[in-house]
């Protein structure tokens, strides 16, 4: 057998593998979910409604109730996978899909201001409401991650703050307007169920004609594999070619977030199982793509409905989260590409300002917009409190507003000390990996801490109060340290462990999501509370608040002293690549502290080990000179 009948056997086995293995899985899973719900059907009941109908309650159950929800999960997963397919080829980005770059979060949004502002049209044309949204953060995050220039890592952060964003003005929506969005909060979690079959009879020609229009123009998606100038020199239009794509991506993604709502991980899992197999052109990619989104989308489903609570299954977006979240963990582990060197690149740089402000003009700024913020705090809310009455009150005098500002105070100083609380972790947080967009919320530790609480207040309500904070710390431990774990492979490089997060993040807020709905808490103080609320805080804990920010402090003073020790350590021991990371943290704090005598004990330690230094250390090493001639100057 010659070389070329090798390879051709290869590639219809390859072939064969993805389509058939695929088709077969499919076909169980499509029975599976037939028959599984909260009453079992028996197979020979479920194949007997499907070849022989009859007017009997398990037929009707499996024509009326089962198989819209089944259809229509076929035809979402589909439509996902081929819009991250078509994604990841336009962007050429492997992470690219249309969660992460918001589309599904700016669709949602839309959707939940068109339930308030304009029920009427939402319901007779609730598409457009989803393709507008979808097609706005598309185009914000391509853009803010740099557009064509644009890295996966940036591309990906890009999407991630158009999706926090836009998240946040969701939730506020939800907040406010709890009566006019109480049917969205469950659809918003990405739920298959269907009561009839007018949500499939809508969504069925747009994904068929589109997915239809996809395949046929692969060839030119071929082409965007190659460089902009090798495609233009054959006669591409690439630009035109880029704007379709994107366009059936977006119509794509939409038309299925309008029906069943954001669902996100099957279009970065099911494109990426699809070229593993060896597969690279669009004409087996994309149909490929199509087959295991749905596989993946059903099979989440499934699993969703053998985890139920009494007649609510759990949502499938948050299912699918779960099976997604450990895909993006292994594909940054395994087929994320460093730069060369140690490590890669060991820090981010983000840009400096060329002139800085002094610390005491800075600080005096900074000062005077505190204290101007906690008088508009304590005067402004249901009812404003004159500033004559605020200050009476403030220093013992009586007034009419004394008993509302004793609410006030307390709210206002748990602000400020939860502010505190979150500007140091975060500065420790890029300390500690060099990476200045690193921060508790992006890198999954405020998703763990908000599972750990809630899993108290829900799973576990008998427990006494003091519990929930400590259930809150476990929370955001654990999250931690599986981001650093998995990350110190990668010598916390920067973008791993921002991508890490990312995943991380994904499986807390799939978790809180199912402890939402378990709990019914959509709507209520609970839910509130999980937003972020500091409504009727209270001097308790205010006093709670004020412990924790001491502990910080005695922390992160051992912090600051155990990285300069362990510097010392690694590179007496000669392992200098562990030794100059912490030495770049020792030299990083200290111009945050402004402590001259700490400078210069980090300037003699990099004398010592001059030789073995990275680029990064003699760049810290420079910046630190000249700021030591400029204070003395």
């Amino acid at each position: 057998m010659t070389r070329t009948d090798t390879t051709g056997l290869s590639k219809t086995w390859r072939i064969g593998s993805i389509f058939g293995g695929g088709l077969i899985v499919l076909i169980v899973l499509f029975f599976v979910s037939l028959c599984y719900g909260e009453a079992s059907i028996p197979l020979h009941t479920v194949i007997e409604a499907l070849t022989q109908r009859q007017n009997t309650l398990e037929h009707n159950m499996v024509w009326d109730l089962r198989m819209p929800r089944t259809v229509i999960g076929i035809l979402a997963g589909g439509a996902l996978a081929i819009a991250g397919a078509l994604l990841q080829a336009i962007t050429k980005n492997p992470l690219a899909a249309s969660d992460t770059l918001g589309i599904n979060a700016g669709a949602y949004f839309v959707v939940v201001l068109g339930a308030v502002m304009f029920p009427g049209l939402l319901h007779q044309a609730p598409f457009l409401f989803a393709a507008a949204g979808g097609l706005l953060a598309a185009v914000l995050a391509y853009f803010m991650g740099g557009g064509r220039a644009g890295t996966p890592i940036r591309l990906a952060l890009a999407g991630l703050i158009v999706s926090m964003v836009l998240g946040s003005f969701t939730g506020a929506l939800h907040i406010f307007y709890s009566f006019e969005t109480q049917g969205l909060f469950l659809w918003g979690s990405g739920s298959l169920v269907q009561n009839d079959w007018s949500g499939t009879t809508y969504a069925w020609s747009w994904v068929v004609g589109l997915s239809v229009i996809a395949v046929l123009l692969s060839r030119q998606f071929d082409v965007l594999d190659l460089d902009e100038s090798t495609s233009t020199s054959l006669g591409q239009k690439v630009s035109l070619t880029r704007a379709v794509g994107i366009v059936l991506a977006v119509l794509l993604s939409t038309i299925t977030v309008s029906v069943i709502g954001p669902i996100g991980f099957v279009g970065l899992v099911a494109p990426h199982l699809v070229r593993l197999s060896g597969l690279k052109m669009h004409r087996w990619v994309l149909p490929g793509s199509f087959l295991w989104g749905a596989l993946l989308l059903i099979g989440a489903d499934v699993l969703a409905k053998m985890i139920h609570k009494s007649s609510m299954d759990l949502p499938t977006g948050a299912v699918m989260a779960l099976i997604g979240a450990p895909w993006l963990i292994w594909l940054i582990l395994r087929k994320m590409k460093l730069p060369s060197g140690i490590g890669g690149q060991s820090s981010m740089n983000i840009g400096v300002r060329s002139r800085k402000l002094p610390f005491g003009r800075l600080a005096t700024i900074f000062a005077c917009c505190a204290v101007l913020l906690t008088v508009f705090s304590l005067m402004f809310g249901g009812m404003r409190i004159p500033v004559g009455d605020m200050l009476s009150g403030l220093f013992g005098g009586e007034s009419a507003n004394s008993a509302l500002l004793q609410f006030r105070i307390p709210r206002t100083l748990v602000a400020a000390g939860a502010g505190i609380a979150l500007a140091v972790s975060g500065v420790l947080i890029q300390l500690a990996v060099r990476n200045p967009l690193a921060d508790a919320s992006i890198i999954g530790v405020s998703s763990g801490a908000g599972f750990g609480a809630l899993a108290v207040i829900i799973v576990w309500p008998g427990l006494p109060i003091y519990m929930l904070p400590i259930a809150a710390i476990a929370g955001a431990t654990v999250s931690a340290a599986v981001i650093f774990f998995l990350s110190w492979n990668k010598h916390l490089n920067p973008s791993v462990v921002i991508l890490l997060g990312i995943a991380v993040s994904a499986i807390g807020s799939a978790g809180i999501q199912v402890l939402i709905i378990q709990g019914s808490l959509w709507g209520s103080t609970g839910y509130i509370w999980l937003t972020g609320s500091t409504y009727a805080r209270n001097w308790g804990q205010v006093a709670t608040i004020l412990a924790f920010l001491l502990v910080k402090r005695f922390i992160t003073e051992r912090f600051m002293h155990f990285s300069k020790e362990l510097s010392i350590y690694y590179l007496t021991k000669k392992r200098y690549s562990d030794g100059f990371k912490f030495l770049i943290s020792c030299l990083e704090k200290s111009t945050l502290i402004n402590n001259k005598s700490y400078i210069i004990k980090c300037m003699k330690l990099y004398e010592s080990y001059r030789e073995y230094a990275s680029f990064d250390v003699k760049t810290a090493y420079r910046k630190l000179i000249n700021e030591v001639d400029q204070d003395e100057a």
